[in-house]
């Protein structure tokens, strides 16, 4: 008989899963790209969603057995690792009952970490890992690297991982989520972008979503670097105790051992000699905060062996996704933004800043978070506010209490929200989709909220309706 793989290994060979009872909870996409890689490997999978009415002929079909809807603690027995989707929160009564029976409960990404052969560096943070993850990645395909983009970003980890020819590269954008159960997940570089209250409806408390982030540089040698920005203090102080050695970044002149910005050139100090990467005027995000967020792609790719000339090629060619503060259309003088992303006080702070004068779309589904920091901040760039979804009460209560005097409307759809922006703006004014909130209480996800923006600034405008540019986005972790 086969020796029993040692699971606490930081690497393990593919012929360790091999009849290894598994059971894999939760089926979105990770966890459906979890259950199609252990079949390859042979290994004995059991898989279980609390949701009674998903299609699971792809399962069936690799001869996976599957258990729908409540009940499924007693597939517990026999098996010997959990891998957990990140729909999954720890107090799933399921992940409760795996922890205390003493079984090791993974995430996908820890998964394909103990499987990895290609290099790996990672991003997180409460926003932009999406866009840090991107222009990472095409920093390094510009350098003549054959890079990836995977993880909280659309493709798994362990699509990437078990892809053939491995790639060269893999940035890799990381949520709490995923983080949460991670044990051995090594990065080589690791960017961890900012810290707000978020998905306090999944972890305990900030403290835990904080531990949950900090778990991007658990496993980080002192020649690995933990990219932190310089003037986030709780961050900065999770990267004083990482085991890697901290690199941080700002908008400023870098000091020795740090990345920065000086006379308009993006600028690394990390080591000996000064790198000037690529011209600041080049990039075509909008804000000050993507302007960091470039900074610390740069120096994701410059640990995986990125050149400047390839750097700044990429800087010059990158274009922000979809529904991440992407121009939709203008209208009789009047911009409109898509910010569907904004899914968190934090991140529809940032999009605000980035504009003089702002009619503001915000609204959906709150996840446990205050509003009341947002709207202060917020309050002398907006001409009025038009409000949407489950949360629409309590932002109106917040622009009251911060005694807001513009006007204030409540739609019921996102059609009638666009019509109503457009009559409270001027000309020069932008209407801003910066939500605050998740999409589900009326979409499906961000994308399908932001395309239901874009098609309705399309239909005021006589212009034709735009294209689905959104990717499947699951619950927008971060």
């Amino acid at each position: 008989m086969a020796e029993r793989p040692d699971l606490e290994a930081p690497r393990l060979a593919p012929a360790a899963f091999e009849g290894m009872p598994v059971l894999v909870a939760g089926l979105g996409r990770s966890g459906r790209a979890a259950c199609r890689a252990l079949s390859s490997l042979g290994a004995d999978i059991v898989a279980v969603d609390d949701n009674t009415g998903i299609d699971t002929s792809e399962l069936a079909a690799l001869g996976i057995r599957v258990h729908l809807g409540p009940g499924a603690i007693e597939e517990l027995n026999g098996r010997r690792l959990v891998v957990v989707g990140p729909g999954l929160a720890e107090r799933h009564p399921l992940i409760r009952a795996a922890l205390s029976g003493g079984l090791p409960v993974w995430s996908e990404v820890e998964l394909a970490a103990r499987l990895a052969t290609s290099p790996l560096v990672g991003v997180t943070g409460t926003n932009g890992k999406t866009t840090t993850t991107e222009l990472a990645a095409a920093m390094l395909t510009a350098s003549g690297l054959r890079a990836v983009a995977a993880g909280n970003v659309g493709l798994p980890l362990i699509e990437a991982v078990m892809a053939w020819p491995a790639p060269a590269a893999i940035v890799v954008e990381l949520s709490s989520f995923q983080l949460r159960f991670t044990h051995k997940l090594h990065l080589g570089a690791g960017a961890w972008l900012n810290l707000a209250p978020d998905h306090l409806d999944w972890h305990p408390s900030l403290a835990d979503y904080a531990e949950a982030k900090a778990r991007i540089w658990a496993n980080m040698t002192p020649d690995d670097w933990a990219l932190y920005p310089d003037g986030d203090p709780d961050v900065a102080d999770h990267a004083a105790r990482a085991p890697g050695t901290p690199v941080p970044y700002s908008l400023r002149s870098p000091v020795r051992g740090a990345i920065g910005v000086e006379a308009g050139i993006a600028l690394s100090r990390v080591t000996t000699e000064d790198q000037p990467l690529w011209r600041v005027a080049a990039l075509r995000l909008p804000g000050k905060h993507n302007l960091a967020n470039a900074l610390a792609a740069s120096g994701l790719a410059l640990a995986l062996g990125a050149n400047p000339a390839g750097m700044a090629r990429a800087v010059a060619a990158f274009r922000p996704s979809p529904h991440r503060l992407a121009e939709v259309g203008k209208v009789r003088g009047v911009s409109f933004v898509d910010d569907s992303k904004a899914t968190n006080p934090h991140a529809a702070s940032k999009a605000l800043a980035a504009f003089r004068r702002v009619v503001w779309i915000a609204g959906g589904r709150n996840k446990g978070l205050s509003f009341d920091d947002l709207v202060e901040q917020a309050r002398d760039r907006l001409a009025g506010a038009v409000l949407i979804g489950e949360a629409a009460e309590e932002l109106a209560y917040a622009l009251g209490k911060a005694e807001f005097e513009g006007p204030v409307v409540q739609a019921a759809t996102m059609s009638e929200a666009v019509t109503a922006a457009f009559g409270l703006a001027e000309m020069g004014d932008t209407v801003l989709l910066a939500p605050a909130c998740a999409s589900q209480d009326m979409f499906t996800d961000y994308a399908e909220r932001g395309d239901a923006f874009a098609a309705a600034v399309a239909r005021l405008g006589g212009l034709p309706a735009p294209g689905v540019g959104g990717r499947e986005s699951g619950r927008g972790q971060s």
